[in-house]
């Protein structure tokens, strides 16, 4: 029962992180380019049809809404993995994994940022800007920041997964002394 509890639990937590992870992600980025959530994100979004006039509530949605789902598909697959160990710190672990996960994003991203202000251009990438933009390099900049932390995010679960198993194992190990 206890596992199953654990599961659920994790994949709960796991998506609120990733929610809350995406909330503040999305005020930095909106920061850095406002014009990529006005001209691009609220449309793609709907966020301008909800009667909300606030630009820094529809980014904290938009952020918590393209991120929630990233949230409970790691959470499922940490959860997965958390099934198949008795262990008493099985949650520990799995948010230190998470934790790690989401760490890796945050470094991808800025990674991203650093690649967009030194390589990208408006003449060599296909993505769609908004023909009213005016600071194009901040949107492309957060464009990037953006899919590098997705990448970020791709990369933390192999290494998440690697840490909670090794954890896991090791602490398994120690009890059974």
């Amino acid at each position: 029962m206890r596992r199953i509890f654990n599961f659920f639990l994790i994949v709960f937590v796991s998506t609120v992180i990733a929610g809350f992870y995406g909330i503040f992600h999305d005020q930095i980025t909106y920061t850095i380019s406002q014009e990529y959530y006005t001209l691009f994100k609220f449309d793609q979004f709907g966020v301008n049809q909800w009667g909300i006039t606030s630009e820094r509530v529809k980014v904290g949605i938009i952020g918590f809404l393209a991120t929630w789902w990233v949230g409970f598909i790691i959470g499922i697959v940490y959860a997965l993995i958390s099934l198949f160990f008795n262990s008493k710190k099985v949650l520990k672990f799995t948010i230190q994994s998470i934790l790690l996960n989401i760490g890796f994003a945050v470094f991808l991203g800025f990674i991203g940022f650093i690649y967009g202000v030194f390589f990208l251009r408006e003449k060599n990438i296909d993505w769609y800007i908004p023909k009213e933009t005016i600071h194009i390099q901040d949107f492309i900049n957060v464009g990037s920041i953006h899919n590098f932390g997705y990448i970020g995010g791709l990369i933390g679960l192999f290494f998440g997964i690697y840490y909670q198993i090794k954890k896991l194992k090791k602490n398994v190990a120690n009890s059974n002394l």
